[in-house]
């Protein structure tokens, strides 16, 4: 069986994060998510937890972070293309996402991040195959 990953993050208000993620088209493992917390599925093995921050705070001991104001995590995806990575940013922004910075491109990298509601950094990332296997 494959590893998975479950990223816990806190959210302000969980309906405008299930519907943030809807427009950039994911869905939700209904199974996982109710009014406090959805289950983003981001592959078959990745998924994000979005909990509201009374729900976050059930599970951790620390103070929350306040992702507006500090950086808590960066998250980095990997895309088919160039232009998934550029679809991905403009769902995205038309949703209500900000970019905090231009888009990076190394020729054989091309990578774009943004903010989501709640201020957590996405970041979108293609890699030219043919440079990763030379």
């Amino acid at each position: 069986m494959a590893t998975m990953i479950f990223v816990n993050l806190p959210v302000k208000d969980i309906e405008a994060a299930k519907a943030f993620w809807g427009e950039l088209g994911y869905s939700f493992n209904p199974q996982f998510s109710d009014d406090k917390t959805g289950c983003l599925v981001i592959s078959d093995t990745i998924f994000a937890m979005l909990m509201t921050e009374a729900r976050f705070r059930d599970f951790a001991t620390k103070e929350v972070a306040d992702a507006t104001k500090t950086t808590e995590v960066m998250l980095a995806l990997s895309a088919d293309s160039r232009d998934q990575v550029d679809r991905v940013l403009g769902a995205a922004l038309a949703a209500g996402a900000t970019e905090p910075r231009p888009a990076q491109d190394l020729g054989f990298m091309y990578g774009r991040a943004f903010e989501d509601l709640d201020g957590h950094v996405w970041e979108y990332v293609w890699m030219d195959p043919a440079a990763v296997q030379g």
